[in-house]
C-alpha cells in the first residue's frame, strides 16, 4: 500500500496506475501538464503536509520539467522514475505506456532527494564507470539509472541525482557490476 499521494501529468498516467495497483489504488493529483494552476498548487501542498507526495513525471524533457519545478517548491518530496524505454509505445512516451509491473518497480525505487548532500561522486567517477565522456555512456546512464531508481539524465544532472537522492557507494558498485 502506498501512502503518500502520487502526483502525475494526466489522466491516462491514473489508469495506468489503477492497472498496476487494481486492488487498492493509490490517490493520485493530475497537475495538468506545466501549466500547473493554483488550486493544482494547492492541493499538491495539503497533501504533502497531510501524506506526503511521490512525483512520478513521465520520462521526458516536460516530465523533467514539471518535476524540477514541484521538487523546488516541494523538497521534502520523493520521487519515483520510470525507465523511459520501459515507459514508450506507439511512438509516445509517458507513464500511462507503462507495463503495470514498470510503474511498480519504480514505485519500489522510490528516492527522497537529501537536504544535506554528500560529496559521494565526483566527476571522476562518471568518467572511470564511462557513465560521461564515452561513445555508450548515455546508455550506461540509462540502464544504471534504471536499477538505481534515479531515471535517465545527462551527465551533470545523472551525477546530481547520485549525490542527492542518497545512492551508497555499494549501491552504485552493485549496478556497475551489473551493467
Amino acid at each position: 500500500m502506498i501512502k503518500e499521494v502520487l502526483v502525475v501529468e494526466g489522466k491516462m498516467d491514473i489508469a495506468a496506475i489503477r492497472k498496476a495497483y487494481p486492488d487498492d489504488p493509490p490517490d493520485c493529483i493530475i497537475t495538468g501538464g506545466f501549466t500547473l494552476a493554483k488550486h493544482t498548487l494547492d492541493d499538491i501542498e495539503k497533501a504533502s503536509k497531510r501524506r506526503g507526495i511521490i512525483i512520478l513525471t513521465d520520462p521526458d524533457g516536460a516530465g523533467e520539467r514539471i518535476r524540477k519545478f514541484l521538487a523546488k517548491r516541494f523538497p521534502e518530496a520523493k520521487h519515483a522514475f520510470v525507465p523511459r524505454e520501459d515507459a514508450t509505445a506507439n511512438d509516445d512516451v509517458g507513464i500511462e505506456q507503462a507495463s503495470p509491473e514498470a510503474i511498480r518497480s519504480a514505485l519500489a525505487k522510490v528516492r527522497t532527494a537529501h537536504i544535506d548532500v554528500k560529496e559521494t561522486f565526483q566527476s571522476a567517477d562518471m568518467v572511470r564507470w564511462r557513465l560521461s565522456g564515452a561513445d555508450s555512456a548515455a546508455e550506461r546512464r540509462a540502464r544504471l539509472g534504471a536499477a538505481l531508481g534515479i531515471g535517465y539524465a545527462n551527465a551533470k544532472t545523472f551525477l546530481l541525482r547520485l549525490n542527492h537522492y542518497g545512492v551508497t557507494r555499494e549501491e552504485f558498485d552493485e549496478g556497475i557490476r551489473a551493467l
